[in-house]
C-alpha cells in the first residue's frame, strides 16, 4: 500500500477517535496568543516518544523521559513562550507540577501527563499562570479544539501545522492526526521541533515505538533551516486503540501500512515547518544517490543542505553549483569528481565531474527561481541514497534572530 492511499481528513491530533484537545492565553506571553494548549485521550493507551539529543535537555523533556519508561500516555500539556531550559532544580519542579495539575484534573496518574515547553531559554517559567490557566483548559476540551492546540504552541512560525491520514486496516479505519511548531532551530538531529502525534489505533507499544522512530528518520531527521537544534526538541505519539482493529505488533501487514501512513503524517508536518521557517523563500529537496553506503549519502546531502554558501545562493537565486560540490567534497564520505553528476529538476548541469556549459546553466538558473525543486547528485560509486529538505537563508532569518528576546 502506498502514501496515495492513505486519505487526508481534518481535525490535526483530534481526528482519531477518542482524542480531545484546546487552548488558550494563559498569561505566558503578552498580548491576546494562545500560548498553552492540552491534548487528552479518552483512555490511556501506549506512548512513544524521541526527544532531543543535546545535553543541555529542558526540565519538560528530562521528565517526559521519566514518564516515558512507563509507556502509557493520556495527555500532553505544552505552553510556548518560555522553553523552561536552563532554569535550575525550579525548571524540573516546574515541569513537574504542570504535570500534576493536568492530572488532578483528569483524574489520571502523574506518569501518564507529559509536558512541552517551547520559547525563551533562561527565563522562569510563569507557574502559577499556567496552573490557574489548567482547570480552564480541561473545562474548554473538545474534539473541535485540535486547531487552537495548534495554534498555542507556536513561536515565531506564522500559522499552524496540523495534518491528519485515514486508512482501512484488518478490515478497521485507523486515524493517524498531528500537530508541530517549528520555524527556527532546525535540523536533522532529533528531535528538531514540537510535534504531537495521535491514532485510535490499537497497538502494541513496541510497535509503536518502533514504527515513530522509522518515522521520524524519514520526516522531521530530513529537514534543516539553520542547523541548530533545541534543548526542548520533542516528537511524542499517544495511541488509545478506540478504532477496535486488532492490535497491531511488529513486522505484521497491519504494521507495515500503520507504519508507512505514520511517516506520511510526519513528512507532511516536516515540509510545513520548511516553509514557514523562518524568513523563507525557498524549500529545497536535496536527493544523493549513487553514495557508497546510505551513510555516506546521509553526510553529504546533509552538508549540502546545512552549507551556509549554499543557502545564501538558494536565496539570491544564483545557480552556483560550485558551491554544491564543494559541500560534497567536505563531507568526509568517498567522492570522486570524475564520476560526480549533477542535476537541478533533471536538469543536468554537471556529468562525469565535467560542466555542460552556458545553455545548462540558464536552464538552471530559471530552476533556482522556483520556490520548490530538488538538487540531485549522484556519486556513482554504490547504492546509497539519502535526501533532506533544506531552505534558503535569507536577511529576514538575520533580523528574526537578531532580535528575538527583544
Amino acid at each position: 500500500m502506498s502514501t496515495d492511499n492513505f486519505t487526508p481528513v481534518r481535525g490535526g491530533v483530534t481526528a482519531p477517535a477518542g482524542f480531545l484537545a484546546a487552548g488558550l492565553h494563559a498569561g505566558i506571553k503578552s498580548g491576546p496568543h494562545l500560548d498553552l494548549a492540552l491534548i487528552v485521550s479518552e483512555r490511556e493507551g501506549p506512548v512513544a516518544g524521541l526527544f532531543t539529543t543535546s545535553r543541555v535537555a529542558a526540565a519538560p523533556v528530562v521528565l517526559d523521559r521519566l514518564h516515558l519508561r512507563r509507556g502509557l500516555g493520556r495527555a500532553i500539556v505544552a505552553n510556548s513562550g518560555n522553553a523552561n531550559a536552563s532554569t535550575g532544580k525550579a525548571g524540573m519542579r516546574h515541569a513537574v507540577e504542570m504535570a500534576a495539575s493536568v492530572a488532578k484534573g483528569l483524574r489520571a496518574p502523574l506518569h501518564s501527563v507529559f509536558v512541552g515547553s517551547t520559547g525563551v531559554i533562561g527565563r522562569p517559567l510563569s507557574i502559577g499562570a499556567i496552573k490557574r490557566a489548567i482547570p480552564r483548559l480541561i473545562g474548554k476540551l473538545r474534539r473541535a479544539g485540535g486547531a487552537e492546540a495548534a495554534r498555542a504552541i507556536l513561536t515565531t512560525d506564522t500559522r499552524a501545522k496540523e495534518a491528519a491520514m485515514q486508512a482501512r486496516v484488518g478490515g478497521r479505519l485507523i486515524t493517524i492526526g498531528g500537530m508541530a511548531k517549528g520555524a527556527g532551530m532546525i535540523h536533522p538531529d532529533m528531535a528538531t521541533m514540537l510535534a504531537y502525534l495521535t491514532t485510535d489505533a490499537a497497538i502494541s507499544r513496541a510497535a509503536l515505538q518502533q514504527a515513530l522512530r522509522a518515522a521520524v528518520a524519514e520526516s522531521f531527521n530530513c529537514i534543516t533551516i539553520d542547523g541548530d537544534t533545541s534543548p526542548n526538541d520533542s516528537v511524542l505519539c499517544l495511541a488509545n486503540g478506540m478504532a477496535g482493529n486488532k492490535p497491531l505488533k511488529t513486522g505484521s501487514a497491519g504494521y507495515r501500512v500503520f507504519q508507512r501512513m505514520l511517516a506520511a503524517v510526519c513528512r507532511t508536518l516536516a515540509l510545513e515547518i520548511c516553509r514557514d521557517g523562518e524568513g523563507v523563500t525557498k524549500v529545497v529537496r536535496v536527493v544523493v544517490t549513487g553514495a557508497r553506503s546510505d551513510v555516506e549519502a546521509g553526510r553529504v546531502a546533509r552538508t549540502v543542505g546545512t552549507s551556509t554558501l549554499v543557502k545564501t545562493a538558494l536565496f539570491g537565486a544564483d545557480a552556483n553549483w560550485g558551491r554544491i560540490i564543494a559541500a560534497a567534497g567536505r563531507s568526509g564520505a568517498s567522492v570522486d569528481l570524475a564520476r560526480l553528476e549533477l542535476s537541478f529538476d533533471r536538469e543536468p548541469i554537471l556529468k562525469r565531474g565535467t560542466p555542460l556549459g552556458k545553455g545548462a546553466e540558464r536552464k538552471i538558473s530559471a530552476i533556482v527561481r522556483r520556490k520548490e525543486f530538488t538538487i540531485t547528485l549522484d556519486l556513482r560509486l554504490g547504492s546509497g541514497r539519502a535526501q533532506v529538505w533544506t531552505t534558503d537563508l535569507s536577511y529576514e532569518y538575520v533580523r528574526i534572530n537578531a532580535s528575538y528576546r527583544t
